[in-house]
């Protein structure tokens, strides 16, 4: 693992890996974006660390992460997209209390209870398969005869 000074800047920069983002905007969102420059979406998103430079002792270059999305999921209507602004908003609030906003440092860097709240509206993981058994089960085609 890269060692550097605790005082250095790290940049931060999307890596091109991330073409799958297309299969998590729907069709006519794209074309949403597409037609309308500068429309904003909210997503919720895996940023995941693929590779790094500037962290070799005498190296002239400053330390640089290239993150890629490898997880997303896109807002699909507005009660959808205020949830994740808010949830946004707390994560924002809880850093600024621990005084974090610009760092990562000490201090709690939790959003559970501002997810939690958040989603309380929205299908757990053991009611969607619920949903999946019933769907499958529904679709079976039984003849009688």
């Amino acid at each position: 693992m890269p060692k550097i000074d605790s005082d250095a800047e790290v940049e931060v920069k999307l890596d091109s890996g991330s073409a799958f983002l297309q299969s998590a905007i729907p069709g006519d969102m794209r074309r949403g974006l597409f037609e309308r420059p500068g429309t904003s979406v909210f997503a919720i998103v895996q940023l995941t660390s693929k590779s790094y430079t500037g962290h070799a002792d005498g190296e002239e270059k400053d330390p640089q992460v290239k993150l890629r999305v490898t997880l997303a999921e896109v807002a699909g209507d507005d009660r959808q997209s205020q949830l994740v602004a808010e949830v946004m908003r707390a994560m924002m609030r809880r850093r600024k209390m621990d005084q974090t906003l610009d760092e990562l440092g000490p201090g709690a860097h939790d959003a559970e209870d501002a997810v939690a709240d958040a989603l309380a509206e929205h299908p757990s993981e053991a009611e969607y398969e619920v949903f999946l058994d019933r769907k499958r089960r529904g679709s079976r085609i039984e003849q009688h005869g």
